[in-house]
């Protein structure tokens, strides 16, 4: 008798440890938001219709390059006018025309070497922020406020030139 209680406290020790670390990790990301891809044959919402309707959006392309002007882009990201939400982030460069914003568009892939999807950009609550277009790597979005989510730099691919030495 006396063994099985030298045992219970232990297991009630080890059990309130692991409820403690799945409550720090669920309280962690309740911080950090989400991507959820758009299928492309539920046709709703597609890159062009996005393109189409440029003006509805504060639009901003991804670039590792901190200097002045555009290099091939990583990702291009739309953040609706018609919301009280924000996206932010640093090299993000404001996109100001609708023939820009094509060529963007179809520079990505040549960029990556990937093919680009279009992706919601989701709040921890599931709230509706924005739209991602990109193709390559870890997407990792924060909140930052109530009502502004900060989208990190995107990834650049691997070099595909095999300059390995």
């Amino acid at each position: 008798m006396e063994m099985m209680k030298k045992y219970k406290f232990p297991s009630v020790f080890l059990f309130a440890l692991i409820a403690l670390v799945i409550w720090g990790c669920v309280s962690w990301q309740k911080n950090y938001g989400k991507l959820k891809i758009i299928q492309r044959d539920q046709n709703e919402i597609t890159i062009q219709n996005l393109i189409d309707k440029w003006d509805d959006y504060h639009i901003y392309s991804s670039d590792q390059y901190a200097g002045p002007g555009f290099r091939s882009p990583l990702g291009i990201m739309f953040d609706p006018k018609n919301n009280d939400t924000t996206l932010v982030g640093d090299r993000w460069k404001k996109v100001s025309d609708q023939k820009t914003l094509t060529d963007m568009t179809k520079r990505i892939f040549l960029a990556t070497q990937y093919e680009p999807w279009l992706n919601e950009i989701l709040g921890p609550d599931g709230r509706f922020y924005g739209y991602l277009y990109y193709s390559y790597g870890v997407v990792t979005l924060k909140m930052v406020g109530d009502n502004k989510m900060y989208v990190f730099n995107l990834e650049e691919p691997p070099d595909k030139g095999g300059h390995d030495e």
